[in-house]
């Protein structure tokens, strides 16, 4: 019930400019949110890169409501880039298609997706369109096959959300081109009739598309993680359950695969510890990085994925 009512709060207009008003709040999501600035996430970012840990930098915004800002999106994503090279910074991307368009014009979208594409090819750079929710899921990996099949856009790879019924098909699907897959529970709310309403099924699923990706890894070659830090391997498994952790260890171990053939992806400002424990025993891990002035749905989300979080936010508010 809690997580439903803060995953409605995430998209309403009047929570956001309730919660977003109080002097407090940004004290709260900064730790999570790195900053409203590019600069402020590659501070971030070399931080991690000195502990041995990569990242992957997302100016946040979802539901661009018209096509100028479709458009300067995309144009925030080249910026990234371009600083990333710059800043010699081991870190990729990741985008939502929403922001570039998707819920207006398919086609400014493509058109702005493509931009983003080439531009981080030419710094041999990579791209992770992220998932949303139901709604856009067959035209987020529509354009996802779309740039791979028909743009020969190899540095692009997709989120697959194991809440729910079709991940079992879309991962044997993307396995079949050696797509590279990050693979996190799901952070929406979703009808019970597409999605498992039940987390012991949830998890479940995890660990299933876990043992399949390890399998698509080892078809295709086991490609490791690159040597900059930029191309991720095709397992990118994004939880901070250390029973799913520990699962995929297993995995990767009974596949004989070494350490670099996998990835574990977590979010900015939760479980550093884990994070260092992992990078040190040789496993290739990637936070999550986001910044900008959107950070409002994001930040809920992150209140209703974790109770933890949100007694985070409330001792804060008390504080205040």
């Amino acid at each position: 019930m809690l997580r439903s009512i803060l995953i409605y709060l995430s998209q309403a207009a009047w929570a956001r400019r309730i919660v977003t008003g109080w002097n407090f709040s940004w004290r709260a999501a900064s730790r999570f949110v790195a900053g409203e600035n590019l600069p402020d996430a590659l501070e971030v970012i070399t931080g991690l890169n000195e502990m041995g840990i990569n990242a992957t930098i997302d100016h946040l915004g979802e539901h661009t409501s018209d096509p100028e800002k479709a458009i300067q999106a995309t144009e925030d994503v080249l910026d990234a880039l371009t600083a990333i090279e710059e800043a010699d910074v081991r870190s990729n991307v990741s985008i939502k298609l929403t922001q570039i368009g998707l819920a207006l014009d398919e086609k400014l979208c493509r058109d702005n997706l493509e931009r983003i594409l080439k531009h981080a090819q030419k710094y041999d750079n990579f791209v992770r369109i992220d998932m949303e929710d139901s709604p856009w899921i067959e035209k987020t990996l529509s354009l996802y096959r779309h740039m791979k099949d028909e743009c020969g856009c190899d540095n692009v790879g997709i989120v697959i959300q194991s809440y729910l019924y079709r991940s079992e098909e879309d991962v044997t699907q993307i396995m079949k081109v050696n797509g590279r897959v990050r693979l996190c529970k799901g952070a929406y709310q979703e009808p019970e009739n597409i999605a498992f309403p039940k987390k012991k099924d949830v998890d479940a699923n995890f660990n299933h598309l876990t043992n399949m990706l390890v399998d698509g890894a080892m078809s295709a070659g086991s490609p490791p993680v690159s040597e900059d830090g930029k191309i991720p391997p095709i397992p990118a498994i994004a939880t901070h359950d250390e029973n799913c952790i520990d699962f995929a260890k297993t995995c990767l171990k009974e596949a004989g695969l070494p350490r670099a053939a996998i990835e574990f992806q977590m979010l900015n400002g939760i479980r550093r510890d884990l994070q260092i424990q992992l990078a040190s025993a040789g496993f290739p891990v990637r936070v999550y990085v986001p910044y900008g002035t959107e950070w409002y749905p994001y930040y809920t989300r992150r209140l209703a994925e974790r109770p933890a979080n949100l007694w985070f936010f409330i001792s804060n508010l008390f504080r205040s």
